[in-house]
């Protein structure tokens, strides 16, 4: 195995303060975090340490579920389990990069446009696989698909 990944090293460095210092959301969020980098590394044929850019895919995905069960939460008035998953995508989120504004996004999406020369709603396909290594875990996919859609109708 290589090296392990400095993202995740830091993740078991603030578990382990996190359960020194009684820190209960954090302690949890950050081992379930590890536990989805575990099951991401063990699944395929072969185990194998996941790169800082893929632990951080990971993260936002699970970030990503806790705001949708955060919102399902919120929608059936469970106001108290809503909480704890929004607390939880905030510990998550400081292992994010910082997310793009919608001005940064929108700059990104133009430049795509203009690289590839689309116009018109069905070059979707083509903006997108420019924009999305250029906004790999700083925008979600939902949010750069919405800005690319409405620059190609625009």
């Amino acid at each position: 195995m290589d090296r392990m990944s400095a993202l995740k090293e830091k993740l078991k460095a603030d578990l382990t303060a996190s359960m020194k210092s009684k820190d209960e959301v954090r302690t949890r969020t950050i081992r379930m975090a590890l536990a989805a980098v575990n099951v991401e590394e063990v699944s395929g044929k072969t185990a194998r340490e996941l790169s800082d850019d893929e632990i951080i895919k990971v993260l936002t995905k699970e970030a990503k579920k806790r705001r949708e069960a955060a919102e399902a939460f919120a929608g059936a008035g469970r106001t108290e389990q809503a909480q704890a998953e929004l607390d939880e995508q905030a510990v998550l989120e400081e292992y994010l990069p910082a997310q793009l504004s919608d001005e940064e996004l929108a700059a990104l999406v133009d430049e795509a446009i203009a690289e590839s020369g689309a116009s018109g709603p069905q070059a979707m396909g083509q903006v997108m696989k420019i924009v999305n290594p250029k906004v790999a875990g700083r925008a979600e996919g939902g949010r750069v698909a919405q800005a690319v859609r409405a620059r190609l109708a625009g």
